[in-house]
C-alpha cells in the first residue's frame, strides 16, 4: 500500500510558489564536466521523453534572464552541458515556468575539481517530477525510469526523494514556520538545494534516501556491496549492483513521507544512516550561521 502524500504549496511574500510536493532525483558526480557532458545530455533526453510534452517552456539564458525554451534555445542548452572547450562552471535550468516553481524542471551545474570558487565543486544533475507523476503511473515505473537515467552517469552518491520541490532552493524563501513543521513531521522528505551543494559536497553523502545511489569513492569507503547488505538486513530493501562499480539501495516500496504522527523511522534508514555517518556532509566551523546549523541538524536526523 502507497503511503498518503500530503499536498504541499508553500508561498513566498510575493505569493509566487516557492515549493510543491513531488519527487526530487538528484545525481553528484566527482569528475569534471568536460568528461561527462554528453552521459549528461542523454540523460536529459531520456528525461524529456519520459514526461508530458510541453512541460519544459523556459530556460536561463547566458545573459541570466529566463527566457521561452524554443529550438534555439535547445541547441543553446546541448552546447552549455556537451562543450568540452574551456574552464569554468557550467548552468543549465530549465522549467515549467519563468517566476514559480514548477513540477517538472532540470538543473545542471558542471563544475570543475579544481575550480578556486568551490569548496569542494561536484558536477550535479537534478530532476523533479510532480507527485501527480508518481501516482499516475506507479511506483515502477518511476523507478525504471531513474534506473535508466542514471545509467550512463559515474556518481559518486545520488538519491531519489518525496521533496519539497523548488527552483534554487526556493522553498527556503516561504513561511519559515510552516517550512520548518513540515520538515518535522515528514523526515522523509527532501529540502533539496542542488546548486549549493555542487559547491560543496565533493564526494560526501547527504544520507539515506528512498533510492540511494552509491559509487566511487564513497561506495568503497562504506565498505563494498557486501557492508551494504550486512548493514541492512531488513526484507524491504534491496542492493542492485550497476556496471561501473556502482549501486542502488531502495530502503522501501514507495518514497514514504514518513509522518512521525502515524509512525516512527523505519529501521532501514537509521541502519543506513549509521553506516554512512563518517561520510556525512556537515558544515565545519565555530559559530556557524543559524542556517547551517540547521543544516547541520537536518542532515543529521536519522541518527
Amino acid at each position: 500500500m502507497s503511503p498518503a502524500f500530503p499536498v504541499i504549496r508553500l508561498r513566498d511574500r510575493g505569493n509566487w510558489l516557492a515549493g510543491r510536493d513531488g519527487i526530487v532525483l538528484a545525481f553528484f558526480i566527482h569528475r569534471a564536466h568536460t568528461e561527462v557532458g554528453p552521459a549528461i545530455w542523454r540523460s536529459i533526453q531520456t528525461y524529456l521523453h519520459a514526461i508530458p510534452p510541453d512541460s519544459l517552456n523556459w530556460y536561463t539564458s547566458a545573459d541570466g534572464d529566463m527566457v521561452p525554451l524554443d529550438a534555439e534555445g535547445w541547441e543553446h542548452n546541448r552546447h552549455v552541458v556537451t562543450e568540452r572547450v574551456g574552464g569554468g562552471s557550467r548552468s543549465v535550468e530549465l522549467r515549467e515556468s519563468p517566476s514559480e516553481t514548477g513540477g517538472y524542471q532540470v538543473e545542471y551545474y558542471g563544475r570543475l575539481l579544481n575550480s578556486l570558487f568551490h569548496d569542494a565543486p561536484v558536477t550535479t544533475l537534478a530532476f523533479t517530477f510532480p507527485t501527480e507523476y508518481l501516482v499516475e503511473h506507479g511506483v515502477a515505473r518511476l523507478r525504471s525510469l531513474v534506473l535508466e537515467l542514471a545509467r550512463e552517469l559515474p556518481f559518486n552518491f545520488g538519491y531519489a526523494s518525496f521533496a519539497l520541490v523548488s527552483t534554487q532552493g526556493s522553498w527556503a524563501a516561504a513561511d519559515w514556520d510552516l517550512t520548518e513543521a513540515l520538515l518535522a513531521r515528514y523526515p522523509g522528505l527532501d529540502a533539496p538545494h542542488a546548486l549549493r551543494f555542487s559547491s560543496i559536497l565533493g564526494t560526501r553523502t547527504l544520507g539515506p534516501y528512498w533510492l540511494t545511489f552509491l559509487g566511487q569513492p564513497l561506495l568503497g569507503q562504506l565498505g563494498g556491496i557486501d557492508a551494504l547488505r550486512n548493514a541492512l538486513p531488513f526484507p524491504e530493501v534491496s542492493v542492485l549492483p550497476m556496471d561501473g562499480d556502482r549501486v542502488l539501495v531502495t530502503l522501501d516500496a514507495w518514497p514514504d513521507p514518513i509522518d512521525m504522527q502515524t509512525k516512527s523511522v523505519p529501521p532501514q534508514y537509521r541502519a543506513l544512516a549509521r553506516l554512512m555517518e563518517p561520510f556525512l556532509f556537515q558544515y565545519e566551523g565555530e559559530d556557524l550561521p543559524l542556517f547551517k546549523t540547521d543544516t547541520n541538524r537536518w542532515l543529521r536526523r536519522f541518527l
